[in-house]
C-alpha cells in the first residue's frame, strides 16, 4: 500500500515538474510524444551523496550521461558498473536497477527515457 502511495505521489509530482521516487529526484526538461506509442522524456536525475536511487524499473529504455559525481550502477543480472562524470550508460527496458553514489559528492545525470506512452516513468522494484 505504501509503495502504491509513493508511486502515485511520484506520478503527480512528475506532471507538476519535479518527480521524487525513492532516493532520486528527477527534474523533467522535455517530454515528446515520439516514437509512436512511446514518450521520450529528458530529465536531470539527482541522488544525494551517500544515497541511492532505490531499486526500480522503467517501462522502456534509459540512456544517460553522468554530469557530476560518481556512482555504482547495479543492473540485475550484470556486473556492477563504476561510472564518473563524463561517462554514459544504457539500461534495457524493464531491467531492475539501482544507482548508488560513491564518494562525498551528490550524483547528477542527464537521463533520456523512451517509455511506453501512458505508463509511469519509474516503478519501485522489490529488494
Amino acid at each position: 500500500m505504501l509503495k502504491k502511495l509513493i508511486l502515485g505521489v511520484s506520478v503527480v509530482a512528475f506532471s507538476a515538474g519535479v518527480a521524487y521516487a525513492q532516493g532520486i529526484k528527477r527534474t523533467p526538461l522535455q517530454k515528446l510524444d515520439f516514437p509512436e506509442g512511446y514518450e521520450t522524456v529528458t530529465a536531470i536525475a539527482e541522488v544525494p551523496a551517500g544515497g541511492a536511487s532505490g531499486r526500480h524499473t522503467h517501462p522502456g529504455a534509459e540512456t544517460g550521461y553522468v554530469l557530476d559525481g560518481e556512482l555504482e550502477l547495479v543492473i540485475d543480472g550484470q556486473a556492477p558498473l563504476k561510472l564518473k562524470a563524463g561517462d554514459s550508460y544504457q539500461i534495457p527496458a524493464g531491467a531492475v536497477h539501482d544507482a548508488k553514489t560513491s564518494g562525498d559528492k551528490p550524483l547528477k545525470v542527464l537521463g533520456i527515457y523512451i517509455i511506453t506512452k501512458g505508463k509511469p516513468l519509474a516503478t519501485p522494484a522489490p529488494n
